[in-house]
Formats: C-alpha cells, sequence, structure tokens
C-alpha cells in the first residue's frame, strides 16, 4: 500500500473549478493507485488536527447512524462552503491499533521537528500491510500573509523551497527534507509555522523502509500556494 502527500490548498478548492488542482482532485482515486486492492481504511494526517501529543480522533458508534460532523475552520468564504459535510464512517478499531503503534514506539510531545514526525510515520508503517491508506493533508508552501491573485507570478522565495522540495524527494535526499529548516531556501517563509509541511515527513515515513518519490501532481494558486503533490512508494510492506 502506497502512502500520499496531498496539498490540500484553499478551502474554495471543493467548488472553484478554476483552480487548477481541482481537475485533479476530482478524478484521482486513491484506491486505483494505492496497490492491487483497495484499502479498508484511510488514516489522514492532517495540518488542522494539532495536539500536544500523537492523538487519533475516532467516531464510535455504527457507520449508518453515528458519523463525525463537519467543522468549517474558516470565515469569510461564501456560503455554499459551509453547507459541504463529510459523513465518513470511524474506524475505531484502526484508532485503537494507530494508537498501539505510536505508545509502542514511545511517542510524546508533538512540538518537534520534521525528523520526529518522519520517525511518527515509520511507526506507522505497519499499517501499510494491514490495507491502510496513509495520507498526509497539508501544503507544499503555506504562506497565508504573502498570499496573491491568481494572475500574479510565483515570487522567488515559493518557487526556490517549491523546486528544492520536489527535487530533494525526487533524489532520495529525506535527511535534508527532514532538517528542511536549516537545508532548504527560504524554509520561514515557505512555512511560518510548520503545522501544514509536517503530514509530509509522517506519509514519507510511513513508507516503511526504502521509499521512493513520485511528483504526482503540481500547479499553483493565489500566487504562491503551491500544490505539489507526492506519492511514495517502496518495495518492502510495513510488516516488521
Amino acid at each position: 500500500m502506497d502512502t500520499f502527500f496531498l496539498s490540500h490548498g484553499s478551502p474554495l478548492l471543493s467548488i472553484d473549478e478554476t483552480i487548477p488542482a481541482q481537475s485533479f482532485f476530482r478524478s484521482w482515486l486513491p484506491a486505483a493507485v494505492a496497490g492491487p486492492e483497495p484499502p479498508r481504511a484511510i488514516l489522514v494526517v492532517s495540518a488542522h488536527w494539532e495536539t500536544d501529543s500523537p492523538a487519533v480522533s475516532v467516531i464510535r458508534g455504527k457507520p449508518a447512524t453515528t458519523t463525525p460532523s463537519s467543522i468549517h475552520d474558516f470565515g469569510g468564504f461564501p456560503e455554499p462552503m459551509y453547507q459541504l459535510k463529510y459523513p465518513a464512517p470511524g474506524a475505531p478499531d484502526l484508532a485503537k491499533r494507530t494508537k498501539e503503534l505510536l505508545e509502542q514506539a514511545g511517542f510524546g510531545p508533538t512540538h518537534r521537528d520534521g525528523t520526529y514526525h518522519y520517525n511518527l510515520g515509520k511507526a506507522l508503517a505497519p499499517l501499510r500491510g494491514e490495507g491502510v491508506l496513509v495520507l498526509g493533508s497539508g501544503s507544499a508552501t503555506h504562506n497565508l500573509g504573502k498570499m496573491g491573485r491568481d494572475d500574479e507570478p510565483v515570487p522567488q522565495w515559493a518557487s526556490d523551497f517549491d523546486a528544492w522540495l520536489r527535487d530533494s524527494l525526487l533524489a532520495g535526499r529525506y535527511d535534508d527534507v527532514n532538517r528542511y529548516q536549516e537545508e532548504a531556501p527560504h524554509a520561514k517563509t515557505a512555512h511560518p509555522s510548520p503545522e501544514h509541511f509536517y503530514p509530509l515527513h509522517v506519509a514519507l515515513g510511513a513508507t516503511g523502509d526504502e521509499p521512493k518519490a513520485e511528483l504526482i501532481h503540481h500547479s499553483w494558486a493565489e500566487a504562491n500556494m503551491s500544490y505539489a503533490s507526492y506519492r511514495f512508494t517502496t518495495k518492502r510492506l510495513g510488516l516488521d
């Protein structure tokens, strides 16, 4: 089972057909590209779920009667945005299994660095062999204070960081990616805070040994928001 990092970009992606990445997401079928069999469950590592220590959200009850409510953690958007719902069923057994793996690996406070989150992903690697699709949801670049218009050129800091990330991943320089704050150009500008980048480290680590990165989509919106998305494969299943 492959793992993925998807740049989710603006909430408008869900309704704005002019955003280039929308056609990619509408056609992307993880069940068809994650492996020979469709996943039995999807574990999402979200930039929009921050806790002091690793935590797993779970919905308990029968899927037909109990689903999580949708949190619209944004403001000032068109009304149709607030009508969108995602009634995904819970997976208590998977949540328990994830919790066990993290506890066995000794993970504690999350305010660490890229290497910490990469190793957190490695602790989750056995899930791949259990039919679970691990999906990191964040952003290749994320500086809301510098967003511009779609018709503006991509600023140098964004293009430099985005190109560095692509080249580093495709060349297998994963230690550099883990230490992006020291190695990447304009790292602090591309990510003033790290929460939208750490899901990439988790997804990469969850691939297990000998990961290989593949760029599966690339586009820009709002001048500096990269929708670069990656697939991580390996020859070995995380069964150790």
